[in-house]
């Protein structure tokens, strides 16, 4: 137990989500307890973890998860481990919510800087119909940016996708390439915009990124088979485009390659998704929970030996394995699942209420005594 790695879990307390403020102190070993002496309250030490307030052995729950992630059906889960469904599926969702906590606080920050994004869409067999999922990846760390599950692949699906490649950016001059889709123009236009103010009345007048790219490869299809691509370039110049891609080595023209590569991923990952499968999904929730699962395992715990790098001197190894999330400079080391599903996700710092009407007397500044 390390009180300088750990905030107060308490919400009502001013120093919650606040590290290294020396508030926090050990309150039983045995327990596994912390006590803040700020508010005077004790916490878990696995609260804000998948096994806060978890009967079952860490280790169990560990093991079956990481089946899960890599394609294991829920019904072998449950007959090899002699487990009840609905427990397998709680776990499944409290795993799912807190990875997805995780994603939105070390990748959707702010603070990616990604030069080429990928994003791209795949339909998803469950009971009583299909839905369709929406990825993106940023391709030059292969970090997974996010995803969204809509019933239709109309724009609600890539608004709700295009909004979270969004919150990652930590600059908006990148190259973008995607499908056909329409909805895909209409929605990096309408998040890619800056307000400009001339100093006029009334609201800004909004204009899109500088240096913002956007390429579509259009198919042609006859008899359900692609006849003929089209490589087409919506914002910006080719030679601008093909300038990023140089820079960034992924590729020579407009594709999607690394995105249809990150598909047949979280295909091969995630068993609802298998194609002409019975593991088939009941509600959207469960694929949710699946998708931030296995994206948080992608992008911290699975190595890729296309992101390997040239080992430091003196080590034993000529090759150091990266995972997207070191290659992107989130992390130092590969993650175990047990690593992802015990990270401590803080709550956000607490923020003084506002106070309507007077301050209060014993509060007002003392005027000065006035010079007779």
């Amino acid at each position: 137990m390390d009180p300088q790695t750990q905030s107060c879990q308490n919400p009502a307390c001013p120093a919650r989500g606040q590290v290294g403020q020396g508030n926090i102190h050990i309150h039983s070993h045995q327990e596994q307890r912390y006590r803040c002496a700020r508010c005077r309250a004790t916490f878990s030490a696995r609260q804000g973890t998948a096994f806060y307030r978890l009967q079952t052995a860490a280790d169990l729950v560990t093991l079956v998860l990481t089946l899960h992630c890599h394609g294991c059906p829920p019904q072998a889960i449950v007959a090899a481990f002699g487990l009840d469904e609905r427990t397998v599926a709680r776990w499944l969702a409290r795993a799912g919510a807190h990875c997805q906590q995780v994603h939105e606080q070390l990748v959707q920050h702010g603070q990616v800087d990604w030069q080429h994004v990928q994003a791209d869409e795949l339909w998803v067999k469950r009971v009583g119909g299909r839905v369709w999922m929406a990825l993106a990846l940023a391709v030059p760390s292969h970090l997974w940016l996010g995803g969204a599950i809509r019933p239709q692949r109309d724009q609600g699906l890539i608004t709700a996708l295009v909004q979270q490649v969004r919150r990652c950016a930590r600059r908006l001059d990148i190259l973008v390439c995607v499908d056909g889709l329409a909805s895909y123009v209409t929605a990096f236009r309408r998040a890619f915009r800056l307000p400009v103010y001339t100093g006029r009345r009334g609201r800004p007048r909004l204009v899109l990124a500088a240096g913002f790219l956007l390429g579509q490869v259009v198919k042609q299809y006859a008899k359900r088979r692609v006849a003929s691509v089209r490589q087409r370039v919506v914002e910006g110049t080719a030679d601008a485009l093909v300038a990023v891609l140089e820079a960034t080595g992924t590729g020579q023209g407009i594709h999607t390659a690394y995105i249809e590569r990150l598909n047949a991923t979280f295909r091969s990952a995630l068993a609802p998704l298998v194609r002409r499968g019975r593991a088939l999904a009941h509600k959207v929730e469960t694929l949710e929970a699946g998708m931030y699962l296995v994206g948080g395992a992608y992008n911290f715990c699975w190595v890729h030996a296309s992101l390997r790098g040239a080992a430091p001197a003196g080590a034993r190894r000529k090759w150091q394995e990266r995972t997207p999330a070191m290659a992107a400079g989130l992390t130092e080391h590969a993650w175990t699942l047990r690593e992802l599903l015990c990270y401590q996700v803080p709550l956000p710092a607490w923020v003084a209420p506002k106070r309507r009407g007077r301050p209060p007397k014993h509060a007002r500044p003392v005027p000065e005594a006035v010079a007779a």
